[in-house]
C-alpha cells in the first residue's frame, strides 16, 4: 500500500466521520510524535491535507488543533518515557536499530541545543522520532522536557493546520 492510498482512506474516513475528527487526528499525530512509530508514519501530509478539509466539513478549526497538539506531546511524552525506563537499550529496537545514524545525529543534536532541541526538533521529521527518546535516555529534567514538548506541540500542529485552513477559509469568502 502506498502513501497516497493512505492519505486518501484516511481523509476519507475523517470525512466520513467528523464528529470524530480531533480523535483521529490525535490518533494520528500520537503515532507520528512516539519514538519507534513515527518513522514509518509520515503524517506531516496527511495533517496538511486535514486542513484543507477543515472548511469544506465545517469542523471547528480549533478542535482539531487541540486534538492534533495533544497527541503529539502525549506520543513524545510516551517517548521520553521510554528513555527513561530502557535507557540506549531503546535504540536496539526495529526501525532505530536499522538507522543508526538518525540516534548519532539525535544525540549530537540534543547535546548542542539541550532543551531548545526538544522543541526545535518537532520541526524536523527524523528528528521528531529521536530527540524525546534521546532527552529521556540523557535524563532530562522532567519539568524541562514537558514545557518544551506542549509548548512545541501546539505550535507545530497549529502550523500544519492552520495554512490550509486559513487559505480555504479565504477561498470560500
Amino acid at each position: 500500500m502506498d502513501f497516497e492510498t493512505i492519505k486518501a482512506a484516511f481523509v476519507a474516513f475523517v470525512r466520513a466521520n467528523q464528529d470524530y475528527a480531533p480523535f483521529v487526528v490525535g490518533l494520528l499525530t500520537f503515532g507520528e510524535s512516539l519514538a519507534f512509530l513515527s518513522l514509518l508514519l509520515p503524517a506531516t501530509a496527511i495533517l496538511v491535507t486535514v486542513g484543507f478539509l477543515l472548511t469544506t466539513m465545517d469542523i471547528p478549526f480549533w478542535h482539531v488543533w487541540l486534538g492534533a497538539a495533544v497527541g503529539a506531546g502525549a506520543g513524545d511524552w510516551v517517548s521520553f518515557a521510554i528513555g527513561q525506563r530502557f535507557k540506549t537499550a531503546a535504540y536496539g529496537v526495529w526501525p532505530l536499530s536499522r538507522n543508526p545514524h538518525l540516534i548519532t545525529r539525535g544525540e549530537h543534536f540534543f547535546l548542542r541545543f539541550g532543551p531548545w532541541a526538544v522543541f526545535i526538533g518537532r520541526f524536523f521529521g527524523p528528528a521528531r522520532a529521536v530527540i524525546p527518546l534521546v532527552a529521556g535516555i540523557f535524563l532530562m529534567p522532567p519539568v524541562l522536557f514537558q514545557l518544551a514538548n506542549w509548548a512545541s506541540s501546539f505550535v507545530w500542529a497549529f502550523l500544519l493546520l492552520a495554512p490550509g485552513a486559513g487559505l480555504m477559509e479565504l477561498l470560500s469568502r
